[in-house]
């Protein structure tokens, strides 16, 4: 960890909406002149989407019906373990895109599906942002972690996962629901051991729990609304961050306190819930910093 070059990670699964979270943070960043250094985990995968589709049929042809993008086999835990540290250290560090669509493509000159050439970051960043899968994942020696100072868990529950997760790849993605369901059942195993486990290190969880009936995600019809939802917002130890409850409550109408460390807003409130509970710990890391 570091006060000079901290490290800011927020983790969740595919489908979990670490998009909301990540619009929160940019808000606060335009809002208190900060410029981070924006790094994506998809550019922290091992292949790019030809060459997974081989390696998924290698594996399964070897009786790996588990191979996923959740699993360490295809990413590259250490060099994202590398990148905090050398951030942490030294302010710098190395990133590239993993290219989703076209649009995204048609600038670099290459195909959707393809990563960029890493390249060194711009020097003079005051933190390092990441939003993916894997911020805050340990797997043997390899401790990503350890090196964020603050980590942030988007983890809606299950059902409400699957359902968002098949409503965004069969819209925008162009899958089919067989599809996607297959890949929820072969990442079953990676995401036991690899994703779940990373919540009991976050700083901070947000879990949006349905007011509907989800008991079965794959026919759902649509999404629940966040107002047919609460927001349950954990925090590991709010005395490190100086979480001042009373405020919160006094902020979020509707809300109330669950346990000592758990906040529970309507879930129409979210983006505000975030914004409020964050923006005061980046300060804090900010103020830190200029005295480091």
């Amino acid at each position: 960890m570091s006060k000079k070059h901290p490290v800011i990670a927020v983790t969740g699964s595919s489908g979990a909406g670490t998009t909301t979270v990540k619009v929160a943070f940019e808000h606060i960043f335009l809002r208190d002149g900060l410029n981070p250094a924006i790094i994506e985990g998809d550019s922290f995968h091992c292949y790019d989407r030809v060459a997974m589709k081989e390696a998924m049929q290698q594996a399964e042809e070897q009786g790996n019906t588990n191979f996923s993008h959740f699993g360490p086999e295809a990413n590259l835990f250490d060099k994202l373990e590398d990148t905090f540290k050398t951030y942490s250290e030294t302010g710098a560090c190395e990133r590239r895109y993993y290219l989703h669509s076209e649009e995204e493509a048609e600038p670099f000159g290459q195909k959707p599906g393809e990563f960029t050439p890493w390249e060194a970051i711009m020097p003079g960043t005051d933190l390092l942002f990441y939003e993916g899968l894997h911020g805050g994942v340990v797997n043997g020696t390899t401790n990503v972690a350890q090196y964020v100072d603050m980590l942030i868990g988007v983890v809606p529950l299950v059902n409400l996962e699957w359902i968002q997760k098949i409503h965004r790849d069969c819209a925008q993605r162009g899958y089919s629901a067989e599809a996607v369901t297959d890949t929820i059942l072969r990442r079953m195993y990676d995401y036991v051991h690899y994703i779940t486990p990373q919540f009991s290190r976050t700083d901070i969880n947000f879990q949006r729990v349905p007011t509907v009936d989800t008991s079965n995600p794959f026919i759902a019809r649509d999404i629940p609304t966040p107002d047919e939802s609460f927001v349950v917002i954990r925090f590991r130890d709010p005395d490190k961050l100086n979480i001042d409850f009373p405020y919160l409550l006094n902020m979020l109408d509707g809300s109330f306190m669950s346990r000592r460390n758990s906040i529970v807003v309507p879930g129409g409130k979210m983006g505000f819930a975030m914004e409020i509970v964050l923006a005061p710990v980046i300060e804090a890391m900010m103020s830190a910093r200029k005295s480091a």
